[in-house]
């Protein structure tokens, strides 16, 4: 059984294929850019990827203190205006093999516009 709920994973596994992951520098400054990503369903995390993953700060980042935020969202709507998206914060690994990524085990989940009531959790 996942974390995610019906509507999150429907939402997870629906078109979007880009996020912003935010990490923490090394001097304290939050780093926030776009990613590639996927939902691992065998493990229920975030696995996050790209080119020259390994070279990147958010990978520095994260290797060095195990956290990370990502957010997924879009406009279900802009008439009327109706955004939608999921936050996961968490654990996050710097995994080197098979291939670079950081992988996000969620610990916090807040969704919004998947379902009627926003839902905000820790699991």
């Amino acid at each position: 059984m996942s974390i995610f709920n019906e509507a999150e994973l429907a939402y997870l596994h629906g078109e979007r294929h880009l996020a912003r992951i935010a990490t923490v520098g090394k001097d304290g400054t939050p780093h926030v850019v776009p990613v590639g990503w996927i939902h691992n369903t065998e493990i229920d995390t975030i696995d996050i990827g790209g080119r020259d993953f390994e070279q990147s700060k958010k990978f520095r980042d994260v290797t060095r203190n195990g956290r990370a935020a990502i957010v997924i969202d879009d406009l279900a709507s802009t008439d009327p205006w109706r955004p939608r998206g999921i936050e996961i914060r968490g654990r996050a690994e710097a995994i080197n093999d098979p291939r670079p990524m950081i992988r996000i085990h969620p610990e916090r989940i807040v969704s919004w516009g998947l379902e009627a009531q926003r839902s905000a959790r820790s699991v």
